[in-house]
């Protein structure tokens, strides 16, 4: 199975030029669910063509265990991989391929899992998920709300946590801040009014309003106990003979639980034009995708505590972001958990260990078995 999803591209990507469709993938999850019993839907993204989501369910009643995944992976660079990135290659108790950790492993070792149960015995209801796009827009799991279905009440999501739970992570927002000005000769400044010089007033100020943040925030579950700030990418102006009339500056912002994404952005866009209102530069603030809200499940919620009790580790917190908020959103409760490790996600020669496989089978069929399954 591991094998026919590796070699079904499915990239997803805010670059037209690497961005693909997912149906491969979903057809392939289809075919294999349908043979186990489940009745499955393919979804339709709206707007986005070629993307689709597949729910599968066996089951019905209240409460129930959510299993997720997203069919996509990112871009790769071809000439630093080993192997065929879509072969599955195997060499030093690896598996290599893209998307064997992030996280296409997931889904075959859920079938593999489920495969040795009775499911005939199933008293609440079992939902496997497959989203579109988690790697560039969210798409795929923004669309699940307008099922207007109760998928369950308890989520895993398979994301490579080297199995230990995740009950928490940040959230993301990335955003362009664009400043015009007024180009001219540059051995006279009165010609022009430089956007660049706007430019160094504002990356000034970032830093200050990312100290304030700092000091005002803090959570030690996390590794980096505070939100960041990272200034990624700039780019202004043509030639140095001239006064430069545009300048961009793209920043990534992560913010704790409990810190909303419009109020962070409020506040950015606040400072920023008494900022630059005194210099008669104009200033755009640009999102350069609709964001991930940070997810917080509460420690006592059923499934934490059951997967904590199954690996024997407390549930963590993580920097990166994932689908868990929209869950969370819907009434659910959720828990990030899965093989591999996210150091290899998004890597040349990404790979899911060997080591990995029989536990994460074995643990997969024990929430089954305590979610879904009868007496």
């Amino acid at each position: 199975m591991l094998e026919g999803l590796i070699a079904a591209p499915s990239v997803s990507s805010v670059n037209p030029r690497w961005d693909q469709g997912n149906l491969g993938v979903i057809e392939l999850l289809d075919v294999w669910l349908g043979d186990l019993g489940f009745s499955t839907q393919i979804q339709a993204i709206p707007n986005h063509p070629g993307k689709f989501n597949l729910i599968a369910s066996r089951g019905s009643g209240p409460e129930g265990l959510v299993l997720s995944g997203h069919s996509d992976t990112v871009p790769f660079d071809d000439n630093r991989w080993s192997s065929d990135p879509f072969r599955l290659t195997e060499r030093n108790q690896r598996l290599h391929g893209l998307g064997t950790a992030d996280m296409k492993g997931f889904f075959a070792l859920v079938i593999e899992a489920l495969r040795e149960l009775p499911l005939d015995r199933i008293s609440r209801p079992l939902t496997l998920i497959a989203t579109a796009d988690e790697e560039s827009s969210m798409c795929g799991a923004q669309a699940l709300a307008g099922l207007g279905a109760r998928l369950g009440r308890h989520v895993v999501i398979g994301e490579p946590t080297g199995l230990r739970p995740i009950r928490s992570h940040k959230g993301i927002a990335m955003e362009a801040i664009r400043l015009g000005g007024r180009s001219g000769h540059s051995s006279d400044p009165s010609l022009g009014n430089s956007a660049l010089e706007g430019m160094h007033r504002v990356i000034g100020d970032l830093l200050q309003w990312r100290e304030e943040l700092q000091c005002r925030y803090r959570n030690p579950l996390f590794a980096v106990e505070v939100p960041t700030l990272n200034l990624g990418h700039i780019h202004g102006g043509d030639n140095p003979n001239r006064i430069c009339g545009h300048c961009e500056l793209h920043i990534d912002l992560r913010p704790l639980p409990g810190i909303s994404l419009d109020d962070l952005r409020g506040e950015l866009e606040g400072r920023l034009k008494t900022l630059i209102e005194p210099t008669g530069l104009e200033l755009e603030i640009k999102r350069l995708f609709s964001g991930v809200p940070a997810m917080e499940t509460p420690a006592e919620a059923a499934i934490v505590r059951a997967t904590e009790e199954l690996t024997g580790h407390t549930a963590g917190a993580v920097a990166f972001a994932t689908e868990g908020p929209y869950f969370n959103d819907m009434g659910m409760e959720t828990v990030i958990l899965g093989p591999g490790s996210i150091d290899q996600a998004h890597q040349p020669d990404e790979y899911l260990a060997l080591e990995q496989i029989q536990p994460a089978i074995g643990l997969i069929r024990e929430l089954v078995r305590r979610f879904c399954l009868s007496d």
